[in-house]
């Protein structure tokens, strides 16, 4: 062989390892996270939007964080603890996923957080999910819940609605972890002050037909506590109206959310009025949350009259997990110790005010207490009528009397007349 034709076939064979080279610095510069919601079963329309919050999120990082592309793996359950943890254990073992976002609901934040602990080498961030459980007794170390939960975006409503005259409750709510949070956070300081909740009905995630549980409503009942979500809310809601039902209601966090308040039915115009609370609202007069429901409506001409809570909370999770990414320059090694070091200490101003964790890494914030409120284009929205900062997870109580209390069940709190 010629030593021109020598020169030229080495010369071929350092291109091919420089591509190569090239190819597999390319490949480490994209960063896989995975990003899980509901997005069959009762809460399809709110786990979609919880996938905009976190799109809108990323897009804002204009797709990069600490100096990698990233790349959403989406995966979907249907608000079942077994298909979350399913769904995440595909991210994980199959997709090979460093980071994991979601899930959407309670059951299934707590079924994912006990995941977590078989997979010490992942890092996993909530998505919306309120159970108190996910955080509270037996916290996983590599499990992270930037906003509050269920039971801190009740507190204070109980209050509110006693001013309104609502002196006895009927409950109607899901029989799962999230709604028995709600119904803590509410039940804790209402019974305290002399409000009496007569009787509660617990009904199964994705119940079709209330007939039995609207039937059974006392007739002394000041109001109803309605504690349920996406289809299930608006199946209620309906068939209340078709029963001629015209009790006021107080809604959970995700009754009376941007998913249901659009539903159409005459029982909607009812809904004017209605007082519940959570982590963020409407009508919120910030320059940041102006701008979050500004790029919302820009970018997903789909979504809803402004953000549902869903899109909210994948939003404020994704974008601790993004800004994280950029304090450690992308740094995943040594088990992730410098991202999640990074997590802890990751504070901001957030849409609906300051995102951070306590030492259980689950978020301390605002509740708002609100009203549902028309629009002059006719939307409904929920109006800030009172604000209750800095919510830990012991609902304003101290730690013993929490304690005593207890997590939130069936039967806790109780105060039946």
């Amino acid at each position: 062989m010629s030593r021109g034709k020598r020169v030229f076939g080495r010369s071929i064979v350092a291109a091919a390892a420089l591509v190569a080279m090239a190819g597999l610095a390319q490949a480490q510069e994209t960063l896989k996270i995975g990003l899980l919601a509901s997005l069959e079963g009762p809460f399809a329309a709110p786990g979609q939007d919880g996938m905009r919050g976190a799109d809108l999120a990323l897009k804002e990082k204009n797709g990069m964080a600490g100096g990698k592309k990233i790349e959403f793996v989406k995966v979907s359950s249907d608000a079942t603890p077994d298909k979350a943890v399913n769904s995440t254990r595909k991210a994980v073992e199959q997709d090979k996923v460093q980071i994991m976002i979601g899930p959407l609901s309670g059951d299934e934040g707590i079924a994912v957080k006990n995941y977590a602990k078989t997979q010490p080498n992942v890092t996993f961030i909530n998505g919306s999910s309120g159970a108190q459980g996910a955080t509270l007794g037996d916290p996983a170390p590599n499990f992270y819940r930037f906003n509050t939960e269920g039971a801190q975006w009740m507190v204070g409503l109980g209050d509110h609605v006693l001013s309104k005259g609502y002196k006895k409750v009927y409950l109607v709510a899901e029989d799962y972890g999230f709604p028995y949070s709600q119904v803590q956070g509410f039940m804790a300081s209402y019974c305290a002050k002399g409000g009496k909740v007569i009787d509660k009905a617990w009904v199964p995630l994705g119940t079709k037909d209330y007939a039995s549980v609207i039937a059974k409503i006392p007739k002394d009942a000041d109001a109803l506590l309605v504690v349920l979500g996406g289809s299930d809310a608006v199946n209620f809601l309906t068939q209340y109206e078709q029963a001629g039902g015209d009790k006021p209601m107080i809604g959970g966090s995700i009754t009376v959310d941007q998913t249901v308040l659009n539903f159409k039915g005459k029982r909607r115009e009812s809904l004017l009025g209605t007082a519940s609370a959570g982590p963020m609202a409407d009508s919120i007069d910030t320059p940041e949350w102006k701008k979050f429901v500004s790029e919302y409506k820009a970018d997903f001409k789909d979504g809803f009259p402004s953000p549902s809570l869903f899109a909210y909370l994948y939003y404020i999770n994704t974008k601790a997990t993004l800004d994280a990414l950029d304090a450690v320059h992308g740094d995943l090694s040594n088990n992730q110790k410098a991202f999640r070091e990074a997590l802890q200490k990751t504070d901001f101003q957030g849409p609906a005010g300051e995102v951070k964790i306590d030492a259980n890494r689950n978020g301390v914030g605002t509740t708002y207490i609100t009203e549902v409120t028309k629009a002059p284009d006719g939307s409904f929205y929920n109006k800030v009528v009172k604000t209750v900062p800095n919510i830990t997870q012991t609902l304003g109580l101290p730690e013993a009397d929490f304690k005593k209390m207890g997590l939130g069940t069936r039967d806790v709190p109780d105060c039946r007349t």
